[in-house]
């Protein structure tokens, strides 16, 4: 699968209650961020010039902030302006980037990124590293640590993060991300429903 950020990243801001660790708000890109690749690197993740398959997971990422959904952003992890990087429009009208062959003449991929917006994780590398979820958030340049995530800190804000549908009480930076894993986090008011699994098709 495979997309290309617009020049001009647009905001998406969901908002609730202040936190000791700043604006009472998570702000994410609807588009990837700037320089993804610095991002893998400060993640220590090393990018390539294109997907190898080695080593190929699937983890599923839902975020939510008083029960609603944001939304993780397409092409994480992946300069969209290299010219091999594929940029693909979804029937849903969402953008989807990847696919790349012939190989990027530089690198242009980090082994952990995203496709699309479907929240999917994937990791494909050369070797049978794991990988871990503060990494992805690394790229994401979003905080996570075992009190924060983005602007929303604890105690000032609820917390909970579930994996496989089961509550995990560690710094959720340290998750290994393993195949058709299903990780929510959850912020102030919970979702109906905690997704303890998803259909990765």
């Amino acid at each position: 699968m495979l997309r290309s950020v617009a020049t001009a990243s647009v905001l998406l801001v969901v908002a609730v209650a202040a936190s000791a660790c700043g604006a009472k708000t998570i702000t994410t890109p609807k588009d990837i961020p700037a320089a993804p690749l610095v991002l893998a690197r400060k993640a220590g993740l090393t990018p390539e010039p294109h997907e190898f398959f080695g080593f190929h997971v699937h983890s599923h990422l839902d975020v939510f902030v008083n029960g609603k959904p944001v939304q993780v952003p397409a092409g994480i992890g992946i300069n969209i302006q290299d010219p091999a990087v594929h940029h693909q429009v979804l029937e849903d009208g969402s953008d989807a980037y990847g696919g790349i062959d012939p190989p990027c003449k530089q690198p242009c991929v980090s082994p952990l990124h995203t496709h699309d917006v479907s929240g999917v994780l994937h990791t494909e590398s050369a070797g049978s590293e794991p990988n871990h979820l503060g990494e992805f958030f690394t790229e994401w340049n979003v905080r996570l640590d075992a009190d924060c995530v983005g602007g929303y800190c604890k105690p000032q804000a609820s917390i909970l993060v579930y994996v496989d549908g089961n509550s995990y009480d560690g710094n959720p930076a340290d998750i290994e991300l393993t195949d058709h894993q299903e990780i929510a986090i959850v912020i102030g008011m919970p979702p109906a429903t905690i997704p303890s699994k998803f259909d990765f098709g």
